[in-house]
């Protein structure tokens, strides 16, 4: 029973991605980052591998080298998502990504030396259709403007990201997005505020360096939150000191908790008292670990007493009301004559919830059909 949010999102111009659409009125994007050695091919295919199954719409791969802009063409070639390559400096491995069929090139125009070198990259993604998304960090800010202002602000970012905005808009290229991001909430939220009333390009949002899997996810719920709520932001990564897979997760559930996106199971779980009728945790736990390859929107929820749990069955595709050995179960909010055995829930519960997907997923089937 997902439904999206009356949010109303700034109309930023659309850019691709490969086949992505970023912008304009297309899904906002989750997007994380390989963390192992480019170089290390077969280890960054896997774990690429593992991020798309996640459901990520795009993954970025850091290049630093010659060495890994030639094992980027190998990655490449054996997977489907969108990639972005993320160089500094080097304006050469821009262009050998590019041959190689990068999607996106995240280099910040100003950082790559010359003219002519500037011009050359921006000519060949434009001649390639190839976005370019400028990536301006609170911890890495140009000396000038970090000695003009003492410390990163909101508008020391805002000035640095206009800096190689305004070389795009010298070279007539305009296929591009652009993140503001710091370690600090209100810093980040402040700058992405002040970019968005300045451009009309996709934003792409992140809490950087936001810390581990529990502090990384609160902050950036907290600062994406906050941004998304004013509907800036096009696509996002959440930062953390953890596996990629779990950013990607984080990134579908804080646009799940806003209803601006769902994708997979939206749970929803009481923490449990010493009412509850069953373990609700250890069933929450066991339900979210079986039904991960699930990918249809759909709430279940789980409630391990009768005084929450009608109320929340009854805006549930699927409901749990804990009681004396069998629970009340629900169904499109629904009371259904069946009860569920105490004993055994997380086996009956998946039962229900898989053979529900399958009900969503041809009934969209058909819609679609029908539409053609």
């Amino acid at each position: 029973m997902f439904s999206e949010t009356p949010i109303k999102r700034k109309q930023t111009k659309k850019i691709w991605v490969g086949k992505v659409p970023v912008g304009g009125d297309a899904p906002i994007a989750v997007q994380t980052m390989t963390n192992t050695l480019t170089t290390d091919v077969e280890a960054t295919v896997a774990q690429i591998k593992r991020i798309e199954q996640a459901g990520a719409d795009i993954v970025r791969v850091s290049v630093p080298t010659m060495d890994a802009a030639e094992a980027f063409k190998l990655i490449k070639q054996q997977v489907d998502i969108p990639i972005v390559a993320d160089i500094h400096f080097d304006y050469r491995i821009a262009l050998k990504v590019a041959e190689y069929g990068v999607d996106c090139l995240r280099i910040n125009p100003g950082n790559i030396g010359k003219e002519d070198r500037i011009r050359a990259v921006v000519d060949c993604a434009r001649d390639k259709n190839i976005p370019i998304r400028i990536g301006v960090n609170g911890g890495s800010l140009e000396k000038d403007i970090q000695e003009k202002y003492g410390e990163p602000t909101a508008e020391a970012l805002l000035e640095s990201a206009m800096r190689h905005v305004d070389i795009l808009d010298r070279l007539n290229f305009d296929n591009f997005k652009v993140s503001v991001k710091a370690s600090d909430v209100f810093l980040a939220v402040d700058s992405y505020r002040l970019l968005s009333k300045q451009i009309d390009n996709p934003l792409h949002l992140g809490i950087t360096e936001a810390g581990g899997a529990r502090t990384g996810a609160v902050k950036s719920s907290i600062g994406l939150g906050i941004l998304l709520n004013e509907g800036i932001g096009d696509t996002l990564r959440i930062s953390l000191a953890a596996d990629p897979v779990e950013e990607v997760k984080v990134g579908f559930d804080i646009l799940k908790s806003l209803r601006i996106r769902s994708r997979g199971i939206n749970f929803i779980a009481c923490p449990s008292c010493s009412r509850q009728e069953f373990d609700v945790i250890s069933t929450v736990n066991a339900l979210e670990e079986r039904l991960e390859d699930i990918t249809t929107p759909m709430t279940v929820s789980v409630i391990g007493c009768v005084v929450n749990g009608p109320g929340e069955a009854l805006v549930s595709d699927i409901g749990l009301a804990g009681a004396q050995n069998k629970s009340g179960f629900y169904l499109d909010g629904e009371r259904q004559k069946e009860r569920i055995d105490n004993t055994n829930i997380v086996d009956s519960l998946e039962k229900h919830i898989r053979a529900k997907a399958n009900k969503l997923d041809d009934a969209k089937r058909i819609d679609v059909q029908t539409v053609e």
